[in-house]
């Protein structure tokens, strides 16, 4: 029938193979695959400097790809470094404390060095997210998700749907540094929209735990206050 024989009893052996040959192949199928060669494949994930780090939260608000999350604690964590895409430093670029950092990217200070106030206004760290994106984040995920249907509706225009994703798109490369291969990996605006609300939805949380906590302290008295 044409198919190969299984058999969970049965071994097969390989002889005369040396690692040459079998390195040559797996080059080959790299070649007509497109993947990425194995001597430029290098370890890339995250790194908080937790003595900068003021747990605001936005990188888990930024990021895509559920990296990032909080601990019981609440405190911010990396808990899927494996998510992370390689060569994408957007997080860093968008910790206001610059406490993000990646040991394999080529520049500081986002590679680990000291840094310094010039670094920070040369690397253009403290990217504002609101302004990026022309306004509240999620209030801009919902128009541009209600702009882009209404385009659909009465147009029907895909070239110019096309021209303005690459413009976002184009917009997102320059500000933050995300390489191309990230970018035609990002999810749909729904994905988007609801990823933004589950992000949204756990600052919520937590800053409602945090001022539960603050609530339940007693107030200080008047020997506390210096009176």
């Amino acid at each position: 029938n044409g198919k190969p024989s299984v058999s969970d009893d049965q071994h097969v052996h390989f002889h005369n193979l040396d690692d040459g040959i079998l390195l040559e192949a797996a080059r080959e199928v790299r070649e007509l695959t497109g993947a990425r060669k194995l001597e430029a494949w290098k370890p890339w994930f995250p790194v908080i400097d937790f003595d900068r780090c003021t747990n605001c939260m936005q990188c888990l608000t930024f990021c895509l790809f559920d990296v990032y999350g909080v601990d019981k604690q609440q405190q911010i964590t990396v808990q899927n470094q494996d998510n992370c895409k390689t060569d994408c430093p957007a997080c860093s670029r968008v910790c206001p404390e610059v406490a993000i950092l990646f040991p394999k990217y080529g520049k500081g200070p986002i590679n680990g060095d000291v840094v310094r106030e010039q670094d920070v206004q040369r690397e253009a760290m403290k990217v504002d997210i609101s302004t990026l994106l022309g306004g509240d984040l999620y209030g801009s995920l919902r128009n541009r998700q209600r702009e882009a249907r209404k385009r659909f509706s009465t147009e029907r225009d895909e070239s110019k749907a096309l021209l303005e994703r690459k413009r976002c798109l184009g917009k997102l490369k320059k500000d933050l540094d995300i390489p191309d291969e990230v970018l035609m990996t990002l999810p749909t605006a729904e994905d988007i929209e609801e990823r933004a609300a589950r992000a949204k939805a756990k600052l919520e949380k937590r800053q409602a735990r945090s001022q539960t906590v603050n609530d339940s302290r007693p107030v200080p008295s008047d020997t506390e206050w210096g009176i």
